[in-house]
């Protein structure tokens, strides 16, 4: 079956509901205070390949599809160790607007109107259902006009739902991937887009390594 905003699998409103419960509760397995859940700054680290995105397209305005609970624009002043320090990532990124999107966090749950510059979407894909995946990319390019930026993991998290399993549902190989991008962004030629694909290497003492798989 074939699934959809307007239709998702029954597995993709369960965890919809158990991310809804640890952003009031936190993360009881771990003991991580609700503040400290899902707070948004894992999109730090990607924050200057975003840049160079934002650069290229000549973007103004911004949607972060999964922020979270948007804290790391809070972070003041923002800094990136030896390259300069800015009151905040929007001023580094120089940006005009961002829009937070997040189902699972009230303040920001409700679907955005209209389209944006670039859409990022940063540590959200691998906690999506394998079976809502495709539509789930497809909307994220859908509110793009120029660019779309992700990062997937594709190894285990240290987060627990409320149910017990591992807060990574999806942990799928980069080819898997690599085909539904190729199926997706066939729908939006016109956009630029970059997705990194994380991944451990047991050879290698579980090193985390990077792929790039990117429209040019």
């Amino acid at each position: 079956m074939g699934y959809s905003r307007n239709q998702p699998s029954p597995r993709y409103s369960e965890l919809i509901a158990q991310y809804r419960q640890m952003h009031i509760e936190g993360e009881r397995f771990l003991g991580i205070p609700p503040d400290q859940t899902f707070p948004g700054q894992s999109l730090v680290p990607q924050a200057a390949r975003i840049k160079r995105l934002v650069d290229a397209t000549r973007s103004e305005t911004i949607l972060d599809y999964g922020s979270g609970k948007g804290k790391q624009y809070d972070i003041s002043p923002f800094e990136i160790a030896g390259v300069g320090q800015w009151p905040s990532i929007v001023e580094y990124w120089d940006v005009s607007e961002v829009t937070c999107y997040d189902p699972c966090f009230e303040a920001y749950n409700r679907l955005p109107a209209g389209h944006f510059d670039g859409v990022i979407c940063t540590d959200v894909l691998e906690h999506c259902p394998e079976e809502d995946i495709e539509w789930v990319i497809d909307e994220i390019f859908s509110y793009a006009d120029k660019f779309v930026f992700a990062n997937v993991a594709c190894y285990p998290a240290a987060k627990r739902l409320p149910s017990g399993e591992n807060a990574h549902c999806t942990i799928r190989p980069i080819e898997w991937w690599t085909g539904v991008l190729k199926k997706v962004t066939s729908r939006h030629p016109q956009l630029q887009w970059e997705v990194w694909v994380q991944f451990k290497v047991p050879e290698a003492g579980g090193a985390l390594l990077e792929e790039r798989l990117a429209s040019t």
